[in-house]
Order: C-alpha cells, then structure tokens, then sequence
C-alpha cells in the first residue's frame, strides 16, 4: 500500500513508520524535516510546515491512506484534507484518550462522553490539549466520514519516548533501594507498547477498518505500585516502594493520579482494539527495552520525576501512613 505519514520523526510516528516498512508498504513523509531526519534513508520525504499552512509539498501524489501523527489543532486536519482532496483513501487521526471527560471507570469505552471541543485557540497546555483533539477528531469525520479511522491512545512508552513518563520508573527502579511513591502505590495505571500502537495503526490501514479505537495497556490491569515492581524485575534490581504524601514534590512524579476521578482514566477498555488485532508485549519486555535504550543514550536528565537528592529529602522524612 502506498501510505502518506504526516509526521513520523520521532517516538510513535518512528514505529509506525518501522511497522509500515517492515511490511513492505510504500511510504512517503510529510514533516518539517528538523526531527529524525536521519531516519529512513531512501524513503521519500516531502518538507512542508502545519503550523504556517505550508502544504505545497502534497499538492502531487496519491495515496492509499493518510496516517495523521502531528495535528494538534483542527486547522491542521482541514488544511491537509484541503490540499490532499481526494488523492487520499483512508484518513488514520492519531487522537489522546485525553478527549474524554475526567473519570469513566473499569471498562469505560469508546463511546464514553467527550471533552467539549476547542476552535478558538491554537495554544496547547493541560487544559486545551484534549479539546483541541476532540476538535480534531470532528474535522476527521466531517471530511471523511466512514474513510475515517480515530485511534485514541493513552500513555504510550517504548524506545525513543522523550516525555520520560515511563522512563522515569524504568530508571528509578534500576537503581533498587527504597522507592517513594506519592498516594495509593494500588492506583490503576495504563502503558501501552508503542510498538503495540504501530502494528494496531498497520493493521487498521490494511484492514480499511473505521471507527474509533483505544490505545491503551499492558493487557492485564496493573496498579504502580506493581509497575514499579515489574521494572525492577526487568532491571534485576530490588525495590521498596514507600508510600509519600501527595504533592511533596513540586511537579509531581509522572503517573500518579493524587485525585480518584482522574485515576479512573486509566481503566479504560481497549477491548475493540484488540478485537482489531493489537498485540500486547509484556511490560517487562517493554521496561527492559526502555532500560537499554537509557542507558545507551547516556541517561541523560529527564524532563519528568524528582530528582535523587528531592526524593532522598522525602525518604528521610517518610514515616507517615497513605491517607494520613
């Protein structure tokens, strides 16, 4: 199949296009050409900017499907759709289970009720992030309709990931000893493979399937407390996970959910998207996968997490009991 990635420089467009060339597909990528232009030599690239509406690099080709990795704003989504008319097949929009309202509980679906959407504004920060999407999804099926394709992921990780979600655990619990958690250490959480994004965005292409489809995992339900396990179990390391109050540190650590409504969302179902074929890769392969490739980049500073001299200050004054 002849595939346009509108994006694909980096984390999740990367294994979405590795999955797509792995395949055989022919690929072509629409980006500014500043992130992973390094990658993929000998596929073709067509350079052009969405945030200032430069798409003249689309005006020729056609392809069989549009894989959408990097509109945040609906403007993006209307301007490609105008460029590229009918030159394109199936139209795949990478959204955010961010769309959703707070809460929804175990098994909540596809059909869980939605943000309002954002058209006023093109700024992105926690509070217009999944409006702005949800707008985005409306432009998608607007202009498509049943060549449309919504695949909503929630927190993904894997090799390459910059956000530091994930990796911050992956490294904390190499390093073994005692671990400080703010909260509940049985608080849901859902981490998703990015290569079990890619092979589902593969799949939902060749299979021309429609509709809307949850990214979310590992498949079996796993609390952090048990995350932080399982990473020290694929690093070999020993962990103690100390329960510390919630908002000690400023910036918080990455996953944790203080507030009951919003760890809700991580127990969404992603029943259709394994019905449609999204593997599911163990979460220790997944922690070990993201410890080697730390490690091999350096372990350079993350962007997510406290730091080891913040989190020592909170173990040595941990003595308090989750609740209290």
């Amino acid at each position: 199949m002849r595939v346009l990635v509108l994006g694909g420089g980096s984390f999740v467009g990367r294994a979405i296009v590795d999955d797509f060339l792995r395949g055989g597909h022919e690929v072509t990528l629409f980006s500014r050409g500043r992130t992973g232009a390094g990658l993929f030599p000998g596929v073709p690239r067509r350079v052009g900017d969405r945030d200032s509406g430069d798409y003249a690099s689309l005006r020729e080709g056609v392809w069989d499907a549009v894989v959408d990795v990097s509109a945040y704003v609906p403007r993006h989504v209307r301007q490609a759709g105008e460029v590229l008319g009918d030159r394109a097949g199936r139209y795949v929009f990478i959204s955010s289970n961010a769309v959703y309202r707070p809460g929804g509980g175990p098994g909540s679906d596809e059909d869980a009720p939605r943000l309002p959407p954002e058209r006023d504004t093109e700024v992105i920060d926690g509070a217009t992030y999944g409006p702005l999407k949800v707008a985005c999804e409306d432009e998608v099926l607007a202009r498509y309709g049943r060549r449309a394709t919504i695949v909503r992921p929630g927190i993904v990780a894997g090799p390459y990931d910059q956000q530091d979600l994930f990796t911050y655990w992956v490294r904390r619990a190499a390093r073994g000893g005692r671990v400080a958690l703010p909260g509940d250490p049985g608080q849901p959480v859902q981490v998703l493979d990015s290569r079990d994004l890619a092979r589902l965005v593969v799949l939902l292409v060749t299979g021309d399937r429609p509709g809307v489809f949850n990214a979310v995992g590992p498949a079996e339900p796993v609390t952090l407390g048990g995350l932080i396990q399982v990473c020290a179990a694929a690093a070999g390391s020993r962990v103690e996970v100390v329960p510390v109050p919630p908002g000690a540190v400023p910036g918080g650590f990455p996953l944790v959910r203080a507030d009951p409504v919003w760890a809700l969302t991580f127990q969404r179902s992603a029943a259709r998207a394994r019905a449609a074929g999204m593997p599911a890769t163990p979460l220790e392969v997944t922690a070990a996968d993201v410890l080697a490739w730390d490690r091999g980049r350096g372990e350079p500073p993350l962007s997510e997490g406290p730091s080891a001299q913040e989190e020592e200050r909170l173990l040595a004054g941990a003595g308090w009991e989750v609740g209290a």
